[in-house]
Parts: C-alpha cells; structure tokens; sequence
C-alpha cells in the first residue's frame, strides 16, 4: 500500500508539470561565490579576499534538500558537523568535538542579524529557528576573539536581508510539505518593502512521529523581523517566539540496534527506560533584539543593539525532572573609525558587549514523566563581558591585514534556595589576552593565499558548572588554545572551478569533557588537552552553464574534512589516554554531489556523504561504522504572470543505510547509539505571489 501511495505521489507531481502553466525558470541568477561579500570580522570584502576560513550557506543550497532540517546543507560545508541524535535534538561542533555537547549548542558564538542569540553563559538554543527560511549563514571557523569574544570553535552569523523598493510591494509565499515517518511542515511568509521600510513576517510549524519509538516533535513559531530608514539611522528590529516540544528516545546498545534500531532506551534493574519516564524536552522561548545602525558621516559610525529573551525549559529524564526558567539581556556597542573616505583602505572598530541571565533551576525525582520530590531548587546569576579593538588596513593593492585583541570575563553567582541564609557562592572566570591576527594577499586575480594567528578562550556554561545531578562545579575552568592556519582560495578555468583549501594546527588546553556517574547523571570536568590539526578542501565545478546555446546547468559540489584529532596529556583514574582518538569526531568526512537545472524549471540535486569511523569513548574501545548517506531532491518551477509554483520531491538514506546521525559518547551500559531514519520520502509545493 505505501509503494502504490509513493508511485501515485510521483506520478502526480510529473504531471502536474505538463499542465497549464507556462514553463519558466525561477531560478534566479547569483552572483558567483567568488563575488560574493562576506562580513564577518567587518571585513566587507569579497569571499576570497577575506583574511579567514569563511564557508557561506544560502538559500541555494538549503533548497537542495528537505525543508525539514538545514543539516545537509550545514554539513556541506567541510569543518562542520551537525547532528541531530532525534527529531529537534541538534548538537553542532565546527572544527572541534562534541565532548562538551550532550545535548544542545556549545562553544560556539551565534548571531542573529548581527545580535547575539547564544545566552550569556554560552549556550544556543539552535532548535528554535527554522533555519532553512535564513537568506544565509556565514560561517567563520577557528577562534574568533578579536570581535566576537569568548569561543573556540567558530562563529555563526544568521542573516536576512532587508530590502527596500522605490515601489510599496508586498509577497506571499506558503511552503508545505509532508513524507515519511508522520513528517509534516507549514509556513506561511508575508513580506512588504518600501522606500524606507522593510518588514517580514514568518509564521511556521514542523511535526514529526519520528523513526524510534519515543521521538516524535512538534515546533510551533513566528518571527517578524523590521527595518527602517530613518535620515542617518538605520533601525533593525526583530520578534521570535517558539515553543518546541521533541521526545527524547536515548541511546541503546549495539546488540538492540541489531534486534530492532527503532528502538528506545531500554529498562534495566536499576533505571527505567525512555518511554516509562517520559523523557522529552519542553522549550517556549521569546526573543527579541533591537539594533541601530548610525552612520554619522563618511569617517564614522556607531553600531549599537539591545536585546531580551524568556525561555521556559522543563526536560523530563530518566533520573530527574528539570524546570528551567531563563532571562537574558544582551547589548553592546561598536565605534567604527575610517580615517580617509575609503573604508576599505583602513578602518578601525572598538567595541563591548554584555550579557547577563538569570536561571531558576529545580530539580525533582522524576515519577513516571510526573516531578516528585524537589531535591533541589537553585539560583544563578551569570554575566559575560569583552571589550575589543580591531584594525584592518591595506597597505598596498594585494594585501590586506587584520589585527584585533580582546579581554573577556564570565561570572558565576550560585544560591541554593533550600538554605536560603547562606551567601551566595562566586565565581570569576577571567580571559588572558586574546588576540587575531590574519592577511590575504593577492597573488592575482584568481589567487589568493591567508594566514591566521588567534587565540580561543571558552568559559564552561551553565549547564556545566551547575549540571543534571544538582550539584555546583565551581573549579570548572575555561578551555583555551591557540590556532594557526593558512590557505589558499581561487578560480580556474575561466571562473568555472573554484576551490578553498586550508590547514589548521589548533592545541586546546583544560578541555572540557562530559562524565557521568553510576546513576546516569552527567557532570564535567577539565581534562588534559587535545591535539586538533586538520585540513579542508572545498571546491565547486560548473561543468555545463545556462548560456546561448545551453539549456541547463550542471555543477559539481565536493566538501573534504580531514581530522585525526587526538587527546594530549589525559588521563581517566588510573587510564592513560594520551594519543588516542578525539571522541566523537571522524577522522574523514567527504561530502560530494551534483546539481542539475534547466530553463524549464526542472532541477535535480544529489548528495552523498562519506563519513568515516567514529570513537564513541575516551578509551578508544568502540566505533560507530563508517556510512554512505545518499539524498536525492527533484523540482519543478512553474511561473505564470506574478505566481511562482514549486513543486519538490525527494529521498532521503537512500541506500537505507543503519547509522547513528549523533551518538552517546562515554555512555553508560554501552548505550551509544541513536539510530536515525531508514530510507524515506518527503514531497511538497511552495506557491509565491505579489
């Protein structure tokens, strides 16, 4: 019965694109990635003039998948690695490892238009936003601590544009889709642009049964993002709310991934399993940021923003019962100095920013997915703070130099209110002296070469100095390490091949690793340092082009991580872990595929992910498999007058392969896996009007 509804999908959609409207491309022309500026670091130059590792991911290659998860198209992009262990569970990690990452977004620094949506203890709530309705990411990897602050791993600029027209226009666009495994999505998007006024307005929901039992998701959200013209200001505005509900299955072991994958966390003697207790997250979360850009004249502008958000966290687990409540307030300020007209020449920025929240945090005995007793009931305060410099000059056509310095500061204030006359515990994690120093010369007009000299300093997060098992770590300290790296970017061929290649040497001392106790609950410690060098490649070749006397377009996509990370100075009670695999990190990731479009409108994408052995411990005693991951989307654009029709299918696992797309690393009981979904389809339309 499912075979005969998936063939008469199919049938359908070829179909419908012989019917009445008139065939068009709507695939509009962009701009080469060589010519596209990026900003991170305020650098404002073109992609590889830039003096950093800098990946972009636009809407281009969000729609060469599902609009269920950017994680494809994130994981394109050598040196990241995003997984999704369940529907709604995202752990991200660029260059680095998902030690500190049970769950959640770590070590990682995220903006939103410019705005930090990372908290003041450094955590992200990524899960919140549809991230394939972004008009793009910016990626930068390595330290980023001359602008950005505390972090290690990379910076994530969210971005959409803000568009003006001479003309009041307005446009629709609905977008929904539906596939296997209960999967079914909707948005509805309503934008408006004027002379001085841009407004956009998105309203969205994902639901999902999921493939294991146990782990299925809801998320439900809007978001209304403004811009106006005022004289000398420019005025940014920006409204999230979304409340996400997801199960959280567990790990199970290799002997149930082999009796049956679907599987959730099983009981044992001792604990019971995922569906008993009712181990899930609840997350309702508003945000809102307030940003104005003020150019006073050509020399000089200030760049300033506020910004609030509420969060609602309740996480029913397996040994406890957590209730979160967090605020948070951001702000920070930018003084950007261009001596002579041509900021490109040189410009100087200086800048703070702050941050601080507020976490009530009880913990209950967790009684069947119902709180029972309160064993505890906590406070904390948390504050981050940097001040930073930043130069950037081009002393002569060629070359361009970037320097800048920061100093970074996190405190901890930590109460139990169950004995609330006692004072409150500190604690202050001060930064040294965190600089970046980086060029890009021209070696000529399709060659450049980059270096980059940076220092990274992470302080732990909130829910690593006051973790799951209610107790406080306040000799948690920060990580920190130096990094170097150096590259190459270019064209050849007549702008046909394009290719970034890169290598890094990035020592990270007083890592932060997860442990957990006898009863399965989770804290952190420092231990030892790891040993992180890698290399990356990334090129794209258009093999065919849409020119007189071509009908289609065809482009070559191929993505190279290579990582044999390795533990440095470690050691776990009486076991010497020195050299051995970083956990949780493959030593080897190619992502390749091909990308098909006509005029007609018709579009193929292809995808094949090569991800190779993983260490699921510390001890280096278990590996998840490598595997072969195959995505395959099909659409159709279809234009009449002012309406646009889309018209998408797809595969995805196509080779139905077993894997974990996230794994529990140091579990206990060997329950390391969480088996993602088998071979499966999606199918759907987007309908845009004006």
């Amino acid at each position: 019965m499912m075979i005969l509804k998936k063939s008469t999908l199919a049938g359908l959609f070829f179909l419908f694109c012989h019917l009445a409207f008139a065939q068009d491309s709507t695939i509009s022309a962009e701009k080469p990635l060589e010519d596209v500026m990026v900003t991170v670091f305020n650098s404002r130059v073109k992609w590889k003039e830039a003096p950093a590792a800098v990946a972009l991911i636009g809407q281009k290659d969000f729609q060469s998948f599902s609009a269920a998860s950017a994680l494809p198209a994130l994981n394109r992009v050598p040196g990241i690695r995003m997984e999704e262990r369940s529907p709604g569970s995202y752990r991200l990690s660029v260059r680095g490892s998902l030690l500190r990452s049970p769950f959640g977004i770590r070590n990682i620094k995220v903006y939103w238009n410019q705005i930090p949506f990372t908290d003041a203890t450094g955590n992200t709530y990524l899960n919140l936003i549809d991230l394939t309705q972004l008009d793009q990411i910016e990626v930068a990897k390595g330290p980023a601590s001359s602008m950005y602050g505390a972090g290690t791993g990379g910076i994530l600029l969210l971005k959409q544009n803000a568009s003006f027209a001479d003309k009041p226009k307005y446009k629709t666009q609905i977008d929904i889709s539906a596939g296997s495994y209960g999967y079914n999505q909707q948005q509805v998007t309503q934008q408006y642009h004027s002379r001085q006024w841009s407004s956009t307005l998105q309203m969205h929901r994902l639901a999902q049964d999921g493939y294991r039992d146990h782990s299925a998701m809801n998320r439900s959200g809007i978001f209304w993002q403004n811009t106006v013209q005022i004289n000398k200001h420019q005025i940014k505005s920006g409204l999230l709310f979304t409340n996400l509900f997801y199960q959280t299955p567990g790990g199970i072991t290799a002997a149930q991934v082999a009796m049956n994958p679907r599987l959730s966390r099983q009981a044992t003697p001792v604990l019971p399993g995922a569906i008993e207790q009712n181990a899930s997250i609840r997350n309702a979360t508003c945000w809102i940021g307030l940003q104005d850009i003020y150019q006073i004249n050509k020399r000089h502008a200030i760049h300033a923003f506020i910004g609030y958000s509420n969060t609602r966290f309740e996480n029913p687990f397996i040994t406890n019962y957590e209730k979160r409540r967090e605020r948070n307030l951001m702000t920070g300020i930018q003084w950007i100095v261009s001596p002579t007209e041509n900021s490109d020449q040189f410009q100087w920025t200086t800048g703070a920013e702050y941050m601080a929240n507020e976490a009530g945090i009880k913990n209950y005995a967790n009684n069947k997915g119902t709180p029972a007793n309160l064993f505890a009931d906590d406070i904390i305060y948390s504050q981050q703070a940097f001040v930073f410099t930043q130069i950037k000059w081009k002393p002569f056509k060629g070359l361009f130099l970037q320097g800048g310095v920061s100093i970074s500061q996190q405190d901890y204030m930590y109460k139990s209110m169950q004995r609330a006359s006692e004072l409150f515990n500190y604690r202050k994690i001060a930064s040294p002296i965190s600089p970046r120093f980086s060029f890009n010369y021209t070696v000529s007009p399709k060659l450049n070469l980059y270096g980059v000299v940076s220092r990274g300093f992470s302080a732990p997060t909130l829910a690593e100095i006051r973790p799951s098992d209610g107790q406080f770590y306040p000799l948690l300290n920060a990580e920190q390490g130096w990094n170097m790296e150096a590259g190459i970017k270019g064209v050849l061929g007549d702008d046909h091949f394009v290719f970034d290649i890169s290598y890094y040497r990035f020592n990270l001392q007083n890592t932060i690793v997860r442990r957990t106790d006898a009863g399965g609950n989770e804290y952190f410690v420092n231990a030892g340092g790891t040993r992180q060098h890698g290399a990356e490649l990334n090129i794209r070749y258009r093999i065919m082009q849409m020119v007189k006397g071509q009908s289609f377009d065809l482009e070559y996509k191929g993505a190279f991580s290579y990582q044999p990370y390795r533990f440095t100075n470690i050691q776990q009670g009486s076991l010497q872990l020195n050299n051995n695999p970083l956990t949780g990190v493959p030593t080897s990731v190619w992502v390749t595929g091909l990308d098909f479009k006509t005029k007609s409108g018709l579009a193929i994408f292809c995808n094949v992910n090569f991800t190779g052995k993983i260490s699921l411990n510390d001890a280096a005693t278990v590996f998840a498999d490598p595997y072969q991951l195959v995505q395959v989307k099909l659409s159709q654009q279809l234009k009449k007058g002012n309406t646009g029709i889309q018209l998408f299918t797809g595969i995805d696992n196509l080779l139905n392969q077993v894997y974990s797309l996230g794994n529990d690393i140091n579990a206990v009981g060997n329950r390391y896996f969480n088996t993602a979904a088998g071979r499966n389809f999606y199918a759907g339309f987007r309908i845009s009007f004006q």
